[in-house]
């Protein structure tokens, strides 16, 4: 290879090692962790699915998952669109938090106490 040739392709080569670096990995590492996720769930599990609804796992099957909603309310979504387990990423001290309930604002000035009436 004369030093022309290799001028000319290492631009090239350069390219496709950015791009890979850059587009192509980073999107593997995303589909491997969201692999990892889908797998982990379990029956009571909190999840979150791709449409932003949150729930619990009632139901597993291989390719689908069942998820109560709301009390009574069931659906079977496919178990690509659990994108979140909450069970893992949910800590904290506050078990109001933890189970959805809004948590009171103590310094709301639109509050009124029995002191200000």
């Amino acid at each position: 290879m004369s030093a022309e040739t290799l001028g000319g392709i290492l631009p090239l080569v350069l390219i496709v090692l950015v791009f890979w670096l850059l587009v192509i990995r980073p999107a593997r590492k995303r589909q491997q962790e969201m692999g990892r996720v889908q797998s982990s769930v379990q029956t009571g599990s909190q999840v979150m699915l791709s449409s932003g609804f949150f729930g619990t796992v009632v139901g597993l099957a291989d390719e689908t998952v069942q998820v109560e909603l709301a009390p009574g309310t069931v659906v079977k979504v496919a178990r690509q669109a659990v994108v979140r387990v909450l069970d893992d990423l949910e800590g904290g001290d506050d078990p109001d938090q933890q189970r959805g309930t809004p948590a009171t604002n103590e310094t709301d000035p639109t509050r009124r106490t029995d002191e200000q009436e």
